[in-house]
């Protein structure tokens, strides 16, 4: 037990020793500077990082935008093309009561007032 207790005593006041050393002002400015440094660089890395990310996000943001504006766009387009459809469907129908000429006269108005609606939008 003694060969294991000397040792142990002998590095623990060796470490102790160790710690009890202040550096000089120029060592602690140097490392105090070196760490100030190393802190500023790792912000702005970080704020370059995150930067960079919103920047692609905003991208894809902006993408998914368009691309909804498209579809809404679209599907409006769809709706007035069914509403002018069914207004023309529902016209032929009414003209259906008339002959002859009167008839061919509703028909040619119906067509034109859904081909007017489908052309405003």
């Amino acid at each position: 037990m003694r060969n294991v207790l000397i040792p142990t005593i002998a590095l623990t006041i060796a470490f102790a020793a160790g710690c009890n050393n202040a550096k000089s002002p120029d060592a602690v400015a140097n490392d105090v500077d070196r760490a100030q440094q190393k802190a500023s660089t790792e912000v702005a890395n970080s704020e370059n990082s995150a930067a960079k990310d919103m920047g692609k996000a905003a991208d894809k943001v902006d993408d998914k935008m368009a691309g909804l504006n498209n579809t809404a766009a679209k599907d409006a387009y769809k709706i007035v093309v069914a509403q002018a459809d069914g207004d023309r469907k529902v016209a032929l129908a009414k003209c259906a009561a008339l002959s002859g000429d009167a008839q061919k006269k509703c028909n040619d108005k119906a067509a034109a007032k859904s081909a007017e609606a489908t052309e405003k939008q």
